[in-house]
């Protein structure tokens, strides 16, 4: 029974499954690629021996060519003599008499007179290979030697191939040959003569060339003073050996104009009545910060200084200060109500205070009064402080404020404006108050600065010149500090110690997994039972409930603590503030309130109990201890929910010169990358 006509479905659907067949990748054994490699390797070598074939029967065809004329010793064609017969003759001068002048269908009828001359015989042909391209050479008069280097030149047969090494893109090959030597065939020096003006091309030299040759280099060899610059006195410093100098203690200054950083107090610029109390407070050698900041200060300059945390940054604002108010009149009944000669601007109370502390040692000596005013206390007290005026007011932001508007301060002879720790101001929320601050001082110019006018950005006329001296310093540079600078700093000096934001390399930085709050305790008395760690001691938390835990566990274990937090008020905290300095007090627990503006001698050890919740953060905790060049240990509690700082916290550790990464630490997965909050959120909402 004979099939029926295909019909068009199943012809589609046969047309649909051929086409799905070849869409879908084919997969071959490996015996198939194997075979088809192979395939493809002999059919490249069968066309690669085609190819040579083909070059070598053209070579043998042009070879047997060359051999065949020298056997036939034909000589070339003349074609091209009838322009060397008239040059002959136009060398010989003019034909005979009897020459032939007609055209050559002439003679051609006259060939056989015998009175027509013959023509001159052909120029003899050159020795030389290079001849044009229309000229062949006559081979029959070749020597064998200029054959043999026609057929190396034509045919490059006998010419060693130079063995060319295939370079690695990581490694450099030196390899080189005796022919790319340019240095064989080049023509020797010319004396230089001896009448040559010694001006000529160059100061003191000959074209560039020294006159001197071995012998200056030799004097000048024995200038070179090789000592260090802390073998020569001040007046025999060079550059080269100022640059040392900065570099050893890691200054960096920019600016234009920086005049050079201070070797020791006696070799300053600094007044008499200063360096006097500077010998009484006990200040054997000058910090970096103070060493660079200072000059610039006493130059009356405004100045941006970056250093890091427990580097003096006190005396290197206050010395230049109290220099600008020495020059001052004093205070008397007509000027002491119009306000300080100086102010000095700080985030917390507990940094004003600690400001407060370290000018009066330099202030009290020399007459000057300083007054703080910050929170916590009442404004009449403030009020009564002021009544006999003071030249140095330190005070906090927010309260500087509330007295400005209540007319209990004027700042009319305010010159000389310093922000400490500008980067913490900002971070609190204080830029609306230095805004309001800074335009609260007076617009009169300086003596001594340009006072020619000008125009702003809105097209309005300004007088130009410095109307004060600011200095601003800070541990990082945000926006918001940088927005500032800009606007109330004029042709600033910027001082960099070290790196921004880095720790100091004489505290030692130790990392510990510990988790659980009960683990944490037994770590905690573990630490402070040994016996290696004298008191004073800190231990940071980031709460207040845990910082009252953390003191109630060690007065259990026999330990004098107090603590230090937010949740209390300015007495208590100047009370906690102050038995440890003196000695009551072994442990102070304490939140980030502590992490800055407070100065307490010999902290030996900083256990932070909690990590903290920035790296920053982290960094000022650690330099409470470790300062004035002295030795520190700071001892942190890790636990897997500070991960999200592993990354930054192995950063710091590893910058480091006297710290360690721990294995766990580094080996730790967060601590190979940046784990940010939203990835942490994101992780937790994957695990649940």
């Amino acid at each position: 029974m004979s099939n029926g006509p295909i019909s068009i479905e199943s012809l589609l659907q046969k047309q649909k499954a051929e086409k799905d067949a070849a869409a879908k990748p084919k997969f071959l054994s490996k015996e198939e690629r194997a075979s088809i490699a192979i395939a493809k390797r002999a059919a490249e070598i069968r066309g690669q021996k085609d190819r040579d074939e083909a070059v070598k029967r053209e070579r043998d065809a042009l070879e047997s060519q060359i051999r065949q004329r020298e056997r036939d010793n034909a000589p070339p064609p003349r074609g091209h003599q009838n322009r060397h017969n008239n040059n002959s003759y136009k060398s010989r001068g003019p034909p005979p008499a009897n020459a032939p002048t007609g055209p050559r269908a002439d003679r051609n009828k006259n060939s056989s007179s015998s009175s027509s001359m013959p023509p001159p015989p052909p120029p003899p042909a050159a020795p030389s290979t290079d001849l044009p391209m229309s000229q062949e050479p006559d081979m029959s008069t070749m020597t064998s030697t200029e054959l043999d280097d026609l057929r190396t030149r034509y045919l490059g047969v006998g010419q060693k191939k130079r063995k060319i090494r295939k370079m690695n893109d990581r490694k450099f090959v030196f390899d080189w040959d005796a022919t790319d030597d340019t240095m064989a065939s080049a023509p020797a020096f010319l004396p230089i003569p001896q009448n040559a003006p010694k001006s000529m091309f160059g100061r003191g030299h000959i074209a560039g060339i020294d006159d001197g040759g071995r012998d200056a280099m030799e004097r000048r060899s024995t200038v070179v003073d090789e000592r260090h610059w802390s073998e020569k006195p001040l007046n025999e410093m060079k550059e080269r050996d100022w640059r040392i100098f900065r570099e050893d203690f890691s200054i960096s200054a920019r600016g234009g104009s920086i005049p050079c950083p201070l070797r020791s107090w006696t070799e300053s610029d600094i007044p008499r009545q200063l360096l006097d109390c500077v010998e009484a407070i006990g200040y054997k050698e000058p910090s970096p910060i103070q060493r660079q900041a200072i000059p610039i200060g006493l130059m009356r300059r405004d100045t941006i200084g970056i250093a890091e945390t427990g580097s003096g940054k006190t005396a290197a604002f206050v010395i230049p200060m109290l220099s600008f108010i020495l020059s001052l009149p004093r205070f008397t009944d007509d000027n002491r109500h119009l306000g300080p000669y100086a102010l000095i601007l700080a985030p917390t109370r507990e940094l004003a205070q600690q400001i407060e502390s370290e000018t009066r040692k330099f202030a009290s000596p020399l007459g000057y009064r300083c007054v703080s005013i910050v929170g916590g206390r009442a404004v009449e007290e403030q009020q009564f402080n002021l009544r006999e005026g003071a030249e140095i007011i330190i005070a906090t932001p927010g309260r500087l404020k509330d007295v400005i508007e209540r007319h209990v301060l004027v700042l009319s002879q305010c010159r000389y404006v310093v922000m400490d720790e500008a980067d913490r101001m900002v971070h609190l929320g204080f830029e609306a108050d230095l805004t309001f601050i800074l335009d609260a001082l007076p617009t009169e110019t300086m003596d001594g600065e340009d006072t020619s006018v000008g125009m702003d950005i809105d097209g309005g006329a300004v007088r130009k010149g410095r109307t004060r001296v600011t200095t601003l310093f800070s541990a990082t540079m945000p926006p918001a500090v940088e927005r500032l600078s800009r606007k109330y700093l004029k042709r600033a000096a910027v001082i960099t110690i070290g790196e921004a934001g880095r720790a100091v390399d004489t505290v030692e930085q130790r990392v510990e997994f510990v988790n659980g709050d009960e683990k944490k305790r037994l770590r905690l008395l573990e630490l402070l039972n040994s016996g290696e760690y004298p008191s004073p001691i800190i231990v940071f938390v980031n709460q207040k409930k845990t910082a009252d835990m953390v003191a109630k566990d060690l007065h259990r274990a026999n330990w004098n603590a107090s603590t230090l937090h937010s949740g209390k008020n300015q007495e208590q905290r100047e009370a906690a503030l102050q038995s440890l300095r003196s000695g009551e007090s072994d442990i102070l627990v304490a939140t980030d309130l502590a992490g800055r503006g407070i100065d307490v001698q010999d902290v030996s050890l900083v256990i932070n109990y909690q990590m903290a919740n920035t790296i920053e953060a982290y960094v000022h905790r650690i330099g409470r201890t470790g300062r004035a060049g002295k030795l520190g240990t700071a001892i942190t509690f890790l636990t897997n929910e500070d991960e999200e700082l592993f990354y930054d916290l192995r950063k710091a550790l590893s910058e480091s010169a006297v710290s360690k990464v721990p294995p766990e630490l580094a080996r730790h997965e967060a601590s190979q990358h940046k784990v940010t909050r939203d990835m942490k959120r994101k992780r937790e909402g994957e695990e649940d």
